[in-house]
């Protein structure tokens, strides 16, 4: 009888044993595929830990995609980013503060202050098209330091707080104007909705102007190369979130929103960057 309660009571053990690992096995799997734990975010390469989050990220891209087509320099685009992180947190806020009760949009614009009608100044474009018609005014502004460039533009009551925002600023401005290829990366969630390749090209076209392109399938495949292609095929990683884009290929290398693993090698021809978006989500 003894013996057979030790029996009973290993296989007991052994039993539970396995009912905890079988247990945990499941816990880790669902851990490691849940989209709810996923923390969606865009990192830019030599931005520190300067990570924006997507809604950030595709302010940011057009702030920078701005200064592509007007063929400023990413500099430009450092100091731009840099005023925008500082007054709105890239946000485009339809509020003001104590210090300018009528500020707006991106970039905090004062309607009393010149910079446009209050509709104006919260249109992304307008706001980032005024900001840079003030900043190509000042002599030299290249060689100024960020913060100073910003001070000159903006005029605000804390000249020394664009600072803080400077190695976030580069690292996405180098990033989002193609001087750093592969040099940004955004880890999202599976798309809640279908993405249309018409509806990116619409953004698209309103950021850097017209491109040629044609349409395959669900793929949107632009003609550019160089600088702007990689402007180009980031500004749709950081827009991948709104767009429902799913992947991103362009000069031998692809970005995956399913896979999120970065920048990876990949076949595709030069001289072209292809988008493609997602397909209506199984219900």
């Amino acid at each position: 009888m003894a013996r057979r309660g030790s029996l009973r009571r290993r296989l007991v053990l052994l039993l539970t044993l396995a009912l905890v690992a079988g247990g945990i096995y499941t816990a880790v799997t669902f851990l490691q595929r849940s989209e709810v734990l996923i923390t969606e975010r865009c990192t830019a390469l030599g931005g520190s830990s300067d990570d924006l989050a997507a809604d950030q990220a595709a302010n940011a891209s057009l702030i920078a995609a701005v200064a592509v087509r007007r063929g400023l320099p990413a500099r430009a685009a450092s100091i731009a980013l840099a005023t925008a992180m500082q007054e709105s947190k890239l946000r485009n806020i339809g509020h003001g503060d104590e210090a300018g009760p009528d500020s707006r949009g991106l970039f905090q614009q004062r309607p009393s202050q010149g910079w446009g009608t209050t509709d104006q100044v919260m249109d992304p474009y307008h706001a980032s098209n005024a900001f840079y018609d003030a900043l190509v005014k000042i002599p030299g502004f290249q060689t100024l330091a960020i913060t100073d460039a910003a001070q000159r533009v903006q005029r605000s009551a804390y000249p020394d707080a664009y600072a803080a925002h400077e190695p976030m600023a580069r690292a996405f401005a180098s990033a989002l104007t193609g001087q750093t290829p592969a040099g940004l990366d955004c880890t999202l969630r599976d798309p809640d909705a279908a993405g249309d390749p018409a509806s990116v090209q619409d953004r698209l076209t309103a950021d850097f102007g017209a491109i040629p392109a044609t349409t395959e399938a669900r793929s949107l495949v632009l003609e550019t190369e160089g600088a702007q292609a990689w402007a180009v095929a980031q500004w749709a990683v950081a827009n991948a979130k709104v767009l429902s884009v799913t992947e991103v290929q362009v000069d031998g290398r692809q970005w995956s929103r399913q896979k999120r693993n970065g920048w990876q090698p990949a076949e595709m021809p030069a001289g072209q960057v292809r988008i493609t978006v997602a397909e209506e989500p199984a219900r």
